[in-house]
């Protein structure tokens, strides 16, 4: 056999094989480190996206969903600190209030403001959005409004209505309030004529993976991914980045974690990075249109690509063991509550 495999290694046929593979193999060594140096330099080397070229300090503005708490508070007080005007759209009037005295005191930047139950797709909604910004030289638009479900839970088992808020809020609603603001943006583009436009939407690692227990928030984030691709290619001739936001866990109240870490950062950190990198695809190299700006998300989308893939069934297994415990614990501590 050894006989064999040895006359195999010396004809012709079995050079051609080696010298093939060989080449096969250094195209793929010499592919992940190009890659991976550009994962690097995106995230550390690269200079910051600077924003005036969408508008900032001009006098312009920004429409900012969800920005009463968490990620999205944060999306309106930096993009008012790099002076952008901003719209404030979420459920609690008084919160965006508040919210809006404070930004046009810190930043010297005129705000609106707009309540808007997500929950409901209902045609009020956009209508007062489209009211609010009538006249206004609108250049950026940050999708954040997003609900996930309460603990994992399999599909079979998932409440009808926290089906139906899931994907309505992550996906009828983000696709109407676009329709609404997007054609104001590309106005507003071909009148200033010196400005670009920039559409950011909120992805998620529950979107990248397949996520087992997460179903329906996975389907609805992967959904954003394709559409948002989509998009960027219809909006790009018109002056429009568009953009796919990717993360891992961020502390905030949609994701129940309080406590930071190096994989875990807070709104403020996660949003620094997002704006920081607008334009450059950081972890997210396989995917146009994308981004996975806060470096440790980077690494850990751009690793798991690059050895087992997205769509392996080891990544499905280990996403489906994670959820699944923590469904465990958390109907531990649920029964734990009920009981005192």
């Amino acid at each position: 056999m050894f006989a064999a495999i040895e006359s195999l290694h010396e004809s012709p046929l079995g050079k051609a094989f080696v010298a093939l593979a060989t080449v096969v193999g250094a195209y793929k060594l010499i592919s992940f480190g190009l890659q991976f140096f550009s994962v690097v330099y995106d995230l550390f080397l690269s200079a910051p996206t600077n924003f005036n070229k969408y508008g900032a300090k001009k006098g312009l503005w920004a429409v900012v969903t969800g920005a009463s708490d968490g990620i999205g508070k944060e999306y309106a007080f930096q993009l008012a600190a790099k002076g952008l005007n901003v719209v404030l759209v979420s459920r609690t009037l008084a919160k965006l209030e508040a919210i809006a005295s404070e930004i046009e005191s810190k930043y010297s930047v005129q705000t609106k403001v707009v309540a808007f139950d997500a929950s409901v797709d209902d045609p009020a909604n956009y209508e007062a959005i489209l009211k609010a910004i009538a006249g206004l030289p609108v250049t950026v638009l940050v999708n954040n409004v997003g609900q996930s479900h309460s603990i994992p839970v399999p599909f079979l088992e998932t409440a009808e209505k926290e089906l139906t808020d899931i994907v309505t809020i992550n996906n009828i609603v983000t696709l109407k309030i676009t329709q609404t603001v997007a054609p104001v943006i590309t106005a507003t583009v071909k009148e200033k004529k010196s400005v670009r436009g920039l559409i950011l939407t909120m992805g998620s690692f529950g979107g990248l993976l397949p996520t087992p227990y997460l179903a329906v928030y996975s389907g609805s984030k992967a959904f954003l991914q394709q559409w948002s691709a989509a998009l960027a290619g219809e909006l790009k001739p018109q002056g429009v980045d568009v953009e796919l936001v990717v993360s891992y866990l961020v502390a905030s109240a949609m994701s129940k974690i309080r406590r930071t870490s190096a994989t875990i950062p807070g709104p403020k950190l996660f949003v620094r990075a997002t704006l920081r990198s607008v334009g450059k695809r950081c972890g997210a190299q396989d995917r146009y249109a994308t981004s996975t700006p806060f470096w440790s998300h980077a690494f850990m989308h751009f690793f798991i690509e690059s050895t087992v893939g997205v769509y392996s069934s080891v990544a499905n297994k280990l996403n489906f063991d994670m959820h699944k415990s923590i469904r465990t614990r958390a109907l531990k501590k649920a029964a734990r509550q009920k009981k005192e």
